[in-house]
């Protein structure tokens, strides 16, 4: 039933590409048949791969980065109240500024090359991670913990046997809507300094005015997203099966 849903999607958004570029014109949206002909004879191409990589690569390097700093963080800060009271000040001072702009800053610190973009979109991606755990951990009944202590469990323990667990689905929840929001930076962060990567592809494309160019980076664009999507999807069921019974 999954896989009938997909079809049909697809199909919907082929049929009305199709019909955009009668009603618009094939110089400003190519058919789709143009675009896909055009993307197999670009995977014979090596450097094609180079730019598919490249992005892949600073995508999940951005990633696990943001994971493994902001997910601890976002669930000790949410399972103490006093870390909690503390950090609130600063989490809301800085939350809120919109983080592309630090953009010069970081590539000042890190360079324009693979460490300065991978950089900029962990900062992004931190902040989105560390407030949607820490607002998991907070809603974390007192039941759980009060369960747990009275069969001689310790901190830890509730950290992993319950904290951890209850906090999963939300955690994969933010990791889902981050695809998004990374790809989208992706685009900005690739047009800055880079020979490679699917946003220099894009832009490289625009300025020739290849319009079928464009729209293969942007339907590799969106099968990053798509594959980032359902790979967290996959996971959240692989383990939170609890979530099903």
């Amino acid at each position: 039933m999954r896989a009938w849903r997909y079809i049909a999607a697809v199909v919907f958004l082929l049929v009305g590409w199709q019909i955009s570029s009668w009603l618009a014109g094939e110089l400003i949206i190519p058919q789709p048949y143009r675009v896909f002909l055009l993307l197999l004879q670009e995977m014979k191409e090596p450097l094609f791969w180079l730019h598919v990589r490249a992005s892949g690569f600073r995508v999940v390097s951005a990633l696990i980065i943001s994971f493994v700093l902001a997910v601890p963080v976002g669930l000790a800060i949410g399972s103490s109240r006093r870390l909690d009271h503390w950090s609130k000040p600063l989490i809301y001072l800085s939350y809120p500024v919109p983080k592309i702009v630090l953009l010069p800053l970081v590539f000042l610190v890190f360079g324009i090359g693979d460490a300065g973009k991978i950089a900029m979109l962990s900062l992004i991606l931190f902040f989105q991670l560390l407030i949607t755990t820490r607002d998991a951990a907070r809603e974390v009944g007192s039941e759980v913990k009060y369960s747990l202590y009275s069969l001689g469990g310790s901190r830890w323990d509730l950290f992993v046997h319950g904290i951890w667990p209850s906090t999963l689905p939300a955690i994969f929840t933010a990791l889902r809507i981050a695809t998004g929001t990374v790809v989208a930076v992706l685009f900005f962060v690739e047009s800055i300094g880079t020979r490679y990567g699917l946003g220099f592809y894009i832009l490289d494309a625009w300025g020739r005015a290849y319009t079928p160019q464009i729209f293969v980076g942007i339907l590799l664009m969106a099968g990053l997203g798509v594959v980032l999507y359902e790979t967290f999807d996959l996971l959240e069921r692989a383990l939170c099966r609890w979530k099903r019974m």
